[in-house]
């Protein structure tokens, strides 16, 4: 390789490291695993558009360690590559994904047990490329009723992993976390704050937080209707001020986190493990719903996250490369299948469009194609799709 391989330490909060949740599904189910040469296409285009850092879900399936395989043998023809795997150990509680009733007060053990002993292979096979283990995604946070657990089944395996870098077992650099909402990690109500969570924070190596505006145009939408004194300004002018106010939202959810470990006395590294913005729904994010889903907001909150994680040296992974139809295959227009920054036949949106003009993406492609703006390019039939959130003085009225 001509570049030295660096540690957690050394890449998470690097703003030359930019970093991304990737998954390479082209179809609407994940039984069709992408091919070892999609994967290479991918991972081209994401390292020429500077990413660096890559974060996948779980381990039962082969894609994680596929990625893996990919970067390796791109590795060895390419002594230029350089990238990076924030590892996902995915973790359930007992029942979860089944007929029976979820028991959130019990792990899925065999489960478990299996994602944790899958991390520790990969780990030691691709100790150069995999520098972070993420025990659980949203696996603590009370709205994943599928298949949350409590803290203290995160704590019981961060330790487990922590003790198997101080046995030796595991390379020492690496680093341990947990990815999961801003309110689990304390942020939220006192029903998330106990003393497995104050353990837990104590025993990650940095705190990987998940903050979504976007979902929160609906659920939490104060922040995201228009007040009557900016109701006059402009369709862009009321848009620009609205993605301030959605990161101005993820700020504050944030510092929700940062207050929390401070009151309890731990100083420890937060990063954003995932963040992002939709950009097609007909749903709950739609022109019937909140108006947030569209490329163009979706380029401004692109833009915003990039600019305040770089400058105050956070990390953001944001969600997510390509857009992936399998999380909602009976919904087409689902916001879950748009929260790509390219489409899943490798057109960039309207945020990698400035890359685009430079040229970046000249000669890659996605299965078989080019890799070229959406909307031909044409920003006057893009903003036809986009819509201006909602007015505070009208949705009351209403």
């Amino acid at each position: 390789m001509n570049f030295i391989p660096k540690t957690a330490e050394q890449i998470l909060g690097n703003p030359d490291y930019l970093a991304i949740s990737y998954g390479g599904y082209r179809e609407a189910t994940r039984e069709h695993q992408p091919s070892l040469e999609e994967l290479k296409e991918d991972l081209k285009i994401l390292h020429a558009m500077g990413i660096r850092i890559l974060r996948t879900y779980n381990l039962q399936l082969p894609h994680s360690s596929n990625i893996l395989k990919a970067i390796k043998q791109i590795q060895e023809r390419d002594a230029d590559f350089e990238m990076y795997v924030m590892l996902g150990a995915w973790i359930d509680c007992q029942g979860a994904w089944t007929q029976q009733e979820p028991n959130h007060e019990i792990e899925n053990e065999e489960n478990n047990t299996s994602e944790i002993a899958k991390a520790i292979a990969l780990a030691n096979q691709y100790p150069e490329i995999v520098k972070i283990i993420a025990v659980g995604n949203e696996a603590m946070v009370h709205w994943a009723t599928s298949y949350f657990v409590r803290p203290a089944v995160i704590l019981k395996w961060v330790s487990y992993l922590q003790n198997q870098k101080k046995a030796g077992n595991l390379p020492k650099s690496l680093w341990i976390t947990s990815s999961d909402n801003f309110a689990s990690w304390g942020g939220g109500g006192p029903e998330y704050h106990n003393e497995d969570l104050q353990k837990l924070i104590a025993t990650v190596d940095y705190i990987s937080v998940h903050t979504y505006p976007f979902h929160d145009t609906h659920y939490n939408n104060n922040f995201w209707l228009v007040p009557q004194q900016e109701s006059s300004g402009t369709e862009n002018e009321i848009i620009e001020k609205a993605m301030q106010r959605a990161l101005h939202y993820a700020i504050q959810q944030y510092q929700s986190v940062k207050k929390y470990t401070t009151s309890i006395g731990i100083d420890k590294p937060i990063h954003i493990g995932e963040t992002g913005w939709a950009t097609t729904s007909w749903g709950l994010y739609g022109p019937n719903g909140s108006n947030a889903a569209d490329q163009y907001k979706q380029a401004m909150y692109y833009k915003l996250m990039r600019q305040w994680s770089a400058k105050n040296n956070i990390s953001c992974f944001f969600f997510e490369a390509f857009d992936e139809q399998w999380k909602d295959p009976n919904n087409e227009n689902g916001s879950e299948n748009h929260f790509g920054l390219f489409t899943i036949d490798g057109q960039a949106k309207y945020a990698l469009w400035p890359l685009v003009d430079q040229g970046i993406f000249k000669g890659f492609t996605r299965d078989g194609n080019p890799i070229k703006k959406t909307f031909q390019g044409d920003l006057a039939l893009l903003m036809k799709e986009v819509f201006t959130p909602k007015h505070a003085l009208t949705h009351s009225e209403k």
